[in-house]
């Protein structure tokens, strides 16, 4: 199979890109998950976090903002200890804030989705690069949805963090065209 340059030949990465990478994601708790696996990834690989993903899930409550909103002091110090994750203070207590800043979205526009969907018109962009270096680390719908994400109080939001975040989700397709990947999925 023809696969994007970046994927290694770890089953988990490969999987990963196979079957998540690039393919719409619409569920509310799984586009929260995806915000925090990338704000966690900030200075690190993906893979780090990709291989940590069932140890955040555990931690973090399964990624249920209800929950992760009313973690104090106590539960931080736990999760500083929890080596199965990013032991980061700042990450760990960004995703408190992002849980928090999560559900006043929902309320608001009645889901996650509706809001994080319309920086792209509600469906995917499917890109067209013939290779990684035309990928770009960000764009101007990234920067948008950056700058609207930290004015409604998330952390670990940057604009390279939510192109990433928008690539993950399927927001956009940037599989190059030569792989088995490119425009799949597109719904």
């Amino acid at each position: 199979m023809n696969r994007c340059g970046w994927v290694t030949q770890d089953p988990l990465y490969i999987d990963y890109h196979d079957h998540e990478w690039g393919v719409p994601v619409y569920d509310d708790r799984t586009l929260f998950e995806f915000l925090t696996l990338e704000g966690a990834q900030a200075g690190l690989s993906w893979y780090t976090i990709l291989k940590k993903r069932e140890n955040y899930r555990r931690a973090f409550d399964n990624f249920e903002p209800e929950k992760i909103v009313a973690y104090d002091e106590k539960k931080i110090d736990e999760l500083l200890q929890d080596e199965g994750i990013v032991r980061n203070k700042l990450k760990i207590q960004a995703v408190i804030a992002n849980a928090a800043a999560y559900l006043q979205v929902v309320e608001e526009f009645g889901s996650f989705r509706e809001y994080i969907w319309s920086f792209v018109g509600g469906k995917p962009i499917q890109n067209h690069f013939a290779s990684l270096n035309e990928v770009p680390a960000s764009t101007e719908i990234s920067d948008k949805m950056s700058k609207d994400l930290k004015k409604r109080g998330f952390k670990f939001v940057g604009s390279t963090i939510c192109y990433a975040y928008m690539q993950a989700t399927g927001m956009v397709n940037d599989h190059i065209t030569s792989c088995d990947c490119y425009g799949k999925d597109q719904q």
